[in-house]
């Protein structure tokens, strides 16, 4: 498939894809809103000639917020435009870089969809001197329209499994102009950047620069609140299930169940990946009998509460600190993972299940440290949170070990911005 017949099947395809979105909106109705921005229409008045930087949602939203705090810095007269392409990322986008705050330095809307018509309309209203695209969001029209306006492109942070590899080769005549138009890959390990030149990037447009998540940095004022929140709860046991996807909000549950056995003041924070999912996991709460506080209702848990609803946007950091044990969700089902190293960066023992494909490098460094354990069910999940209550030296020594991980591997953010710079002085 060349861009060509890319560009013609996409056209084809509006239909379904608009019927898709119906769909999400019935299911959420924040994609109901802002429809035109998705065909660079009614777009908000954008300031011009600064950077364009896409992460695509809530997970590279996140990572990208340490690079976005460091352009501003380094490039204080241009304004900094961040696109995404889901409502739970816009909301994250917000929540990181406040209107109030950042007034006339971000800027923000979704991305369109890839067209070479609302590519031109977008590009025109917003002449980017440089474009940044997070891990491996790639839009063929958009990449080949920067091209034609000399707009260098940088994919940041950039990761390619064995699994998404296989999948671009099969569209070489696709993915191989279009890698070969980037000018930057900062890639996250010598396996990936290896991928990517054998799907026909150019060698001296790969960097291995290691992953910007490991930059990390904890706010002393979050760890501040954090410790004044324990505080008030006293002495109860507590422990996080975050970034949950459908059916392993039940798993952790019948572990809570277990752990309350043992230790009837435990606390679990069940945090739902997306927030469209708020109110049916705590309905699910609900039927199973569980007493539960609900975040957004902006109280504290009381001490016949056995759970604490993370119903908010914006508040994982800070949610992950208040807890003892942290699951990362995304795992026990097989939808590749999510950011293990959020709480590893605040000091927690971390757990997962099985499913990482999204985070091999990452996962493998945790594991072998000993930061990192992997939980199958239930049953396995309530042991290795039992253990960790009861071991105070296991969890010091998970702890430290998740720590050091990050230490060792911080800097990919300065690499980074170092090639940013070679194409943006």
């Amino acid at each position: 498939m060349n861009r060509a017949l890319y560009t013609l099947l996409f056209h084809v395809a509006l239909p379904l894809i608009l019927l898709r979105l119906a769909w999400r909106a019935w299911r959420a109705p924040a994609y109901a809103r802002r429809v035109a921005e998705r065909f660079a229409l009614g777009l908000a008045p954008l300031q011009p000639d600064g950077i364009w930087l896409h992460a695509v949602s809530v997970g590279e939203s996140i990572a990208a917020a340490p690079l976005v705090r460091e352009l501003l810095a380094r490039y204080p007269q241009l304004p900094i435009t961040i696109t995404c392409m889901t409502p739970t990322g816009s909301e994250r986008i917000r929540a990181l870089f406040p209107a109030e705050q950042y007034a006339g330095r971000i800027q923000h809307c979704y991305l369109p969809y890839d067209l070479p018509w609302t590519a031109a309309r977008f590009l025109r209203q917003l002449r980017p001197r440089l474009a940044v695209i997070m891990e491996t969001e790639l839009w063929p029209n958009f990449i080949a329209a920067c091209e034609r306006r000399a707009i260098p492109v940088v994919l940041a942070n950039a990761r390619l499994s064995e699994r998404s590899a296989r999948g671009y080769a099969r569209f070489a005549r696709l993915t191989a102009p279009m890698l070969a138009r980037l000018q930057l890959i900062a890639v996250q390990s010598a396996a990936e950047a290896q991928r990517f030149l054998q799907l026909g990037a150019r060698p001296e447009a790969v960097q291995v620069t290691g992953s910007i998540k490991f930059d990390l940095q904890v706010d002393a004022q979050l760890l501040a609140r954090a410790t004044a929140c324990r505080a008030d709860w006293g002495a109860r046991p507590v422990w996080i299930a975050a970034s949950t996807h459908a059916g392993e909000d039940e798993i952790a549950l019948a572990a809570h169940r277990q752990l309350l056995a043992r230790w009837p003041q435990a606390l679990l924070i069940l945090v739902p990946r997306h927030p469209e999912r708020f109110n049916s996991v705590y309905e699910l709460c609900q039927r199973q009998g569980f007493a539960t506080c609900r975040r957004s209702a902006g109280v504290q848990p009381q001490a016949t509460d056995a759970l604490l609803l993370g119903d908010t946007m914006g508040e994982l950091l800070f949610l992950y600190a208040l807890a003892d044990v942290a699951l990362v969700g995304g795992s026990l089902v097989a939808n590749g993972g999510h950011n293990l190293l959020e709480p590893a960066a605040l000091g927690k023992p971390v757990l997962s299940g099985p499913h990482l494909f999204n985070f091999l490098e990452i996962s493998s460094q945790l594991r072998e440290a000993g930061a990192l354990r992997e939980v199958q069910d239930a049953d396995s999940l309530a042991r290795e949170v039992a253990q960790l209550w009861q071991s105070r030296d296991d969890w010091q020594a998970m702890s430290e070990a998740g720590l050091a991980v990050l230490r060792r591997n911080q800097g990919a953010l300065a690499r980074l911005l170092g090639g940013i710079q070679r194409l943006l002085p």
